[in-house]
């Protein structure tokens, strides 16, 4: 049971993160005209949640790797707590964005080490089943902000927005404290450092760019519909229900397509994946019909996500992992940051936010040639080739 207690914390936390990441992008309509936000701001404000992650992700790993995962991680749960209650008192952007550099930072550290906790408590075959409900945490708290958040902003106001997004993290924190234990064997070689080879070091970096690509693709699509079916004339029912679907259909197609990687092999389940979101993204900017490009981008175009993670997670040996994990996210975390003001500025020269999901369409499609890098890279297959 310990390990199924704390995959549930994990996926909290991940929950967690989604719900905090999608605040502004669901409060766009609100935020925009009340602070005048170009798209460019109001797309670094998007992207603060992970300003200090680039730095900080491989320090880290690191940390985790002398202090211990529970120490690192229940702080970092601490400070996704705390972040939403600073952006709830900033009353400003700058306000706002500082509560989200201290959500992110606390991000980092959740978002680093879970996968290196799940490879220690999943072994074999349920690697791949336990990596994908975790990944598919994000989705789901994305969609839970789409459905919670205008309700409560309107009722309360738009920092009770910002202030419910400490109840998720809250939860995950008291069920990690009291679940998580390390394994027996991992104490005195926890204490050891060692630095990754220069091939892991390669591997896991063409892997951090690849989720990079996934994940700026994908963040900017959500960060962007809301605005541009908005502008349309699109009222919130249907907003909320392309972001669902966009969303909450990511959850069973992510662990689906684990099960289909295994199965047929992860480079053919990335490209099916890839052309689902890059043309459902693209879609959505250039013709109507939101609801039929969601289900695209939310089932065909997030089967493999847990393909990405895996790969980074598995590019370093077991005992390489925390750090290596930390120079995947490292990327990760530099592409969260710029993407979002990248696609706003799209959008600033486009003419409307459609423009932002156009940007997002052509980064996401950059996960195939990449993927193919690695493939070259590499000495031996990382994940199953399949049958």
């Amino acid at each position: 049971m310990r390990p199924w207690a704390i995959l549930a914390a994990l996926a909290l936390a991940r929950i967690a993160f989604g719900y905090q990441f999608q605040t502004v992008a669901t409060l766009g309509p609100t935020l925009v005209p009340l602070f005048h936000l170009s798209y460019a701001e109001f797309g670094a404000l998007i992207g603060s949640i992970m300003a200090l992650g680039v730095f900080i992700a491989l320090p880290l790993g690191v940390l985790g790797r002398w202090l211990g995962d529970r120490v690192v991680l229940g702080a970092g749960l601490a400070l996704m707590v705390a972040g939403p209650c600073v952006s709830a008192w900033g009353h400003d952007p700058a306000g706002i964005a500082a509560g989200r550099i201290v959500a992110g930072i606390g991000g980092v550290a959740m978002i680093v080490l879970q996968g290196k906790v799940i490879a220690d408590w999943f072994t074999g075959s349920r690697f791949m089943p336990a990596i994908s409900i975790a990944v598919s945490g994000y989705p789901i708290g994305v969609g839970i902000a789409q459905l919670v958040l205008p309700p409560v902003s309107h009722a309360f106001g738009w920092p009770a927005g910002f202030l419910s997004g400490a109840v998720i993290p809250a939860v995950a924190l008291l069920v990690f404290l009291a679940s998580f234990r390390p394994l027996p064997d991992n104490g005195a070689e926890q204490r050891r450092f060692s630095w990754p080879s220069w091939r892991e070091c390669l591997l896991i970096a063409i892997a951090g760019m690849i989720w990079m690509a996934y994940t700026t693709g994908y963040s900017g699509y959500l960060s962007y519909v809301p605005s541009t079916l908005t502008l349309r004339g699109d009222g919130l029912a249907l907003i909320g229900v392309v972001v669902t679907i966009a969303t909450w259909g990511n959850v069973p197609a992510t662990m689906f397509g684990g099960g289909l990687a295994a199965r047929y092999g992860g480079f053919r389940i990335l490209v099916i994946g890839t052309l689902g979101m890059a043309i459902g993204t693209a879609a959505t900017a250039l013709a109507g019909a939101p609801v039929l490009w969601s289900a695209l981008v939310g089932i065909v175009g997030s089967i493999h996500p847990g393909v990405i993670v895996a790969l980074g997670t598995l590019s370093a040996r077991q005992e390489h992992r925390a750090v290596g994990l930390g120079i995947f996210y490292s990327l990760y975390f530099a592409g969260g940051t710029v993407g979002p003001a990248l696609c706003g500025r799209a959008a600033d020269l486009y003419g409307g936010p459609a423009g932002g999901l156009l940007a997002a369409a052509a980064i996401s499609a950059l996960v195939i040639p990449m993927y193919l890098l690695h493939q070259r890279v590499a000495a031996q297959a990382v994940l199953p080739t399949g049958a």
